[in-house]
């Protein structure tokens, strides 16, 4: 008589595997991070709406916010791209300085076409961004002194070509098809609040659709083994940091056609608010990586928190207050949410394994 079959062999299990459980509360923790400041934003809005109902929830403070707001979004997007990279850009307030006034100064001083100064312009930007990815590439100085030593050259540049005053145009003004960059309506909307749209967008596909995107995140969440499996790491960052610059360029022409004049201090002011939208909006849509739309949402939440404080009638040194808080609770959550997405990472290829047969099979 022939022995009956052996069983199979019996699935390993994870004895401290809860699967239902667990898994509801890691997809729970995953929304609350993902969404949990657009969230913020709506009960923000709603908050000063109701203690405001007057003035807050109107069509001008909406309009008021799209306008001004779309100048930080721009510079926390330029922000962005080099810490995709795991590097900082220190120079992009005093990149964005320069180029508003070299632009006024194209156009007043020197007498160019308005679109071939702007031209220039972000030419130049890019140029200065390339310069820095390769100070800190090839260098191999790092990224925080790097850029805070091109920055202060540059600031000292901005101050040679005002002689420290500003730049103000004659009787005529600026040429008004260049000041509509800034001024005009599209579909009932500021139109620098499309430029925002667009610039997101455009990032969003080139980081979360293209190889390009993958590779960028490779090299910020590790140099060393990007190197390793043949991504040119150099290449990469000096690509991310010319980007940065481009974009800088393009606030710079966004800044002169609101500002009218060329102030050599102004680029200053956006630099903290730039940084403060950038690690903030490494906390949401994609927690533990910098991304656009959490940028893009990071803004939101910073100018409805300032167009609030403001109507209420808060003194003015709420707002560097508002932002240096924000930006220490910023980093903090930033470090949190890539901690976690690691360890979330990790349980779930241990949960994996534990499911699996001895023998290998599925």
């Amino acid at each position: 008589m022939t022995a009956p079959p052996s069983p199979p062999p019996p699935r390993r299990r994870n004895p401290l595997r809860r699967p239902g459980r667990r898994r509801s509360a890691r997809r729970a923790g995953h929304l609350a991070g993902a969404y949990g400041l657009l969230v913020l934003t709506g009960l923000l809005y709603l908050v000063f709406s109701l203690a405001l109902p007057r003035t807050f929830p109107t069509l001008g403070t909406l309009d008021s916010i799209l306008s001004t707001q779309s100048i930080p979004a721009v510079l926390a997007l330029a922000a962005m791209v080099p810490i995709v990279t795991g590097a900082f850009d220190l120079s992009i307030g005093y990149g964005l300085g320069l180029a508003h006034v070299m632009v006024l100064y194209l156009i007043v001083d020197a007498g160019w076409p308005w679109p071939l100064a702007c031209l220039v312009v972000v030419a130049g930007g890019t140029a200065v961004g390339v310069l820095n990815g390769v100070i800190v590439e090839f260098g191999r100085i790092d990224s925080f002194i790097a850029t805070l030593g091109t920055g202060s050259m540059m600031y000292a540049v901005t101050g040679w070509i005002t002689d420290g005053g500003r730049i103000v145009p004659g009787p005529e003004g600026l040429p008004a098809s260049f000041t509509d960059l800034y001024d005009s309506t599209f579909l009932g909307l500021p139109v620098p609040a499309f430029y925002v749209l667009a610039l997101t967008v455009a990032l969003w596909v080139v980081l979360e659709r293209l190889p390009l995107g993958r590779y960028l995140y490779v090299v910020g969440s590790n140099a060393r083994a990007a190197d390793l499996v043949g991504i040119p790491v150099r290449k990469y960052t000096v690509c991310a940091f010319a980007t940065s610059g481009l974009i800088v360029g393009c606030a710079g022409v966004l800044l002169a056609a609101q500002q009218q004049l060329g102030n050599p201090s102004v680029g200053l002011d956006y630099l903290l608010p730039a940084f403060v939208g950038a690690l903030l909006g490494a906390t949401a849509i994609r927690p533990g990586r910098p991304n656009p739309l959490g940028t893009l949402v990071a803004v939101a939440v910073l100018a409805v928190g300032l167009t609030g404080i403001a109507q209420l009638g808060a003194e003015f040194w709420t707002v560097p207050l508002f932002h240096g808080g924000t930006l220490l609770l910023a980093v903090g959550l930033a470090g949190y949410s890539a901690r976690r997405r690691l360890r979330t990472g990790a349980a779930t290829t241990s949960d994996a394994v534990a499911v699996t047969p001895e023998d290998g099979s599925p």
